[in-house]
């Protein structure tokens, strides 16, 4: 997802490859959230997005966060969906309707980017790109070159993080 959660000049880049109907990938939002806090806009946070082929409505709700991010809300959106990726699971892509209302985003439009396929492209991108680079699993985090790879066992990747972060704020 194109939506970064600071200004594009940022001195260093996270990049979150997420699945948004991955649980883990929600239990990593703790994660992400206090990196944000930590660094502010010294760290840009960009997710990007790797549908797994086991959650049936990924693909869509990468999707929906793109039209999002169209409208102002990717980060929200991509939170908020993640919170409910049971609810997903159980209900389908509805889900993804209810949260774009519940944000406040244009329903009629982003119904519309949903059946017209406009932002295909750009999740497709994602998908190859994090192939290339071996992604196999969500969530997976690339800084400075290195992959850190989460999935259920998350412990020590943000202290990983931070120690990079750390080395390359001070270069």
């Amino acid at each position: 997802m194109s939506d970064s959660t600071t200004a594009p000049a940022s001195p260093v880049v996270l990049e979150a490859w997420f699945d948004l109907q991955c649980p883990d990938c929600f239990q990593a939002l703790d994660d992400v959230r206090a990196l944000r806090e930590k660094y502010g806009d010294r760290l840009d946070v960009q997710l990007r997005h790797f549908p797994l082929a086991k959650h049936k409505h990924a693909y869509a709700a990468a999707q929906a966060a793109e039209e999002a991010v169209g409208q102002g809300k990717g980060w929200p959106y991509a939170e908020a969906l993640l919170a409910r990726t049971a609810e997903l699971g159980e209900r389908g892509e509805s889900v993804l309707m209810e949260v774009a209302t519940e944000l406040g985003l244009d329903a009629e439009e982003f119904d519309t980017a949903l059946i017209d396929g406009r932002h295909l492209l750009t999740v497709d991108a994602d998908e190859a790109e994090g192939k290339a680079i071996k992604v196999t699993g969500t969530p997976t985090y690339v800084i400075d070159g290195e992959r850190l790879d989460g999935g259920q066992s998350q412990d020590g990747l943000r202290e990983r993080i931070e120690e990079i972060a750390d080395r390359l704020l001070k270069a």
